[in-house]
């Protein structure tokens, strides 16, 4: 889909469609005086109020050039989320054979117009050899007057969108066609055209360091692991000593290993690499961006499988830290491969840490489908994120650290076991990590009822949300 940013008047747009935001309960905009009555009877009528999600069509409008005006509902200016409405129109309209469509901005920005557009667009049907969802060819944003913050904000919009999507559909890939090193090859892929460095430590290296946690995962599947590295500099000497680590969980396929899972929404586990593609469709954003800070992506990837080499309930491995654990659930592997890619971090000179991660079923049923978790040793670094996301309409809830959780991971036989009991999981899920973090700045965000929806919104397609692309690329630009 071509997107592009115009300036002229909202009768002069040539498109299939024009779009304009409308409000509950608020009058309509002097310019659509052309559509006034057609709006009252509406109204009138109950068929469009102006909520959230609601569209309405008028064809063949006199006044303008438009073959076709569409009113978008808004809700209310208190809770406008403008990607979403933005999203949402072109989700309808393309499914109406709207081909060009144009958007009135009427001061909205033209950065989340941008990336609700190309977030709307985006559909998870690339293996389908027929009836192929129906898509955009152009979005354009209509602003009345010219500015240079306008066009860089709605590049930077596009931007963050397409990476955002990057990551959608790397997600949305089945773990036949996406294994540990097939994403380790994306990535290099990724890096290499946008300027990044890439490295990448194979099971060998990785033996010899010491990864036992993340090589203990591991080492049932007959697929190797890797460890994904992707590093961005600034071109010029950065104002800030600071050292920004993404760690992204990139388990291709989770079986549960021995405690295996049940086989219903088994084939969902595709997903659990959510993390580690935001990570990479956040350094695709940043590369383009160029914020004033180092940033470093970390993605360990495994794939987690039943075999006669899985490790068992019961195993003790050793972590690149020193540290011991037990075992005492295969399924809780996420967390054995994070903690030895933040300890690489953490030697790689990184000097805030923040990881994404689908770990716990527990954050679901805390929180819905709704919030992501975020668990944190630094308040400071925490405002930063949720700063960041705030800024990106990505919904991010605060959960507890107390000291008293800590207690659920004590183990007779090594240094803590890797699970802590039925109570609080996303918590202790989110303690056994900050036992390898140290006194270094971290926030964990727990995305597993975020990462992926079950069913189709009007305003996302059915299966991977990316979400926290923009709110990595945010946190390092605003650093």
């Amino acid at each position: 889909m071509e997107t592009k940013l115009a300036y002229q008047s909202l009768e002069k747009i040539e498109a299939d469609a024009v779009a304009v935001v409308l409000f509950e309960n608020e009058p309509a905009p002097t310019e659509l005086k052309f559509a006034s009555s057609w709006l009252e009877e509406l109204r009138a009528s109950g068929e469009f109020s102006g909520k959230s999600d609601e569209l309405a069509v008028l064809h063949q409008p006199q006044g303008i050039k438009a073959k076709r005006f569409v009113a978008v509902g808004g809700g209310t200016k208190e809770n406008f989320d403008l990607r979403r409405a933005t999203a949402t129109a072109v989700r309808a309209l393309k499914q109406k054979g709207v081909k060009k469509l144009a958007w009135w901005l009427n001061g909205g920005d033209p950065e989340a117009v941008a990336e609700g557009a190309i977030i709307g667009n985006f559909e998870p049907d690339q293996y389908k050899t027929a009836n192929q969802g129906k898509s955009l060819e152009e979005f354009c944003a209509i602003a009345a007057t010219n500015g240079r913050e306008f066009d860089r904000a709605f590049e930077r919009g596009c931007i963050l969108a397409e990476a955002q999507n990057f990551t959608r559909s790397l997600v949305n890939e089945p773990a036949n066609r996406l294994t540990p090193l097939i994403l380790a090859d994306r990535a290099k892929a990724m890096a290499r055209e946008a300027g990044l460095e890439f490295e990448m430590l194979d099971q060998d290296r990785m033996r010899q360091l010491g990864m036992g946690s993340l090589l203990g995962v591991a080492q049932g599947s007959a697929e190797p692991p890797a460890l994904i590295i992707v590093r961005y500099k600034p071109e010029t000497a950065p104002k800030t000593s600071d050292h920004l680590g993404l760690v992204g969980k990139g388990v291709t396929f989770d079986t549960g290993g021995v405690s295996i899972k049940p086989a219903d929404g088994m084939e969902k586990m595709k997903y659990d690499m959510a993390g580690g593609a935001a990570v990479l469709g956040a350094m695709k954003a940043i590369a383009k961006l160029k914020p004033d800070i180092a940033v470093t992506a970390f993605v360990p990837a495994v794939e987690n499988m039943v075999g006669g080499k899985a490790q068992r309930p019961g195993d003790i491995v050793k972590s690149l830290n020193g540290k011991t654990v037990e075992v005492l659930n295969t399924d809780a592997e996420g967390r054995l491969i994070l903690i030895d890619a933040i300890t690489y971090a953490q030697r790689q000179g990184c000097t805030h840490l923040v990881d994404a991660a689908t770990l716990t079923g527990a954050i679901v049923v805390a929180l819905g489908h709704v919030n992501a978790g975020a668990f944190t040793n630094n308040e400071a670094l925490l405002g930063k994120v949720m700063a960041a996301a705030r800024s990106e309409g990505e919904k991010i809830w605060h959960m507890p650290l107390d000291d008293e959780y800590k207690d659920l991971l004590k183990s007779a036989f090594a240094d803590l076991s890797n699970i802590g009991g039925r109570w609080g999981g996303a918590v202790s899920a989110a303690w056994f990590l900050r036992e390898f973090v140290g006194d270094t700045p971290w926030v964990h965000l727990d995305i597993a009822g975020t990462a992926w929806l079950d069913d189709a919104k009007p305003y996302m397609a059915k299966g991977p949300t990316g979400i926290c692309v923009r709110t990595f690329t945010k946190l390092a630009l605003n650093w």
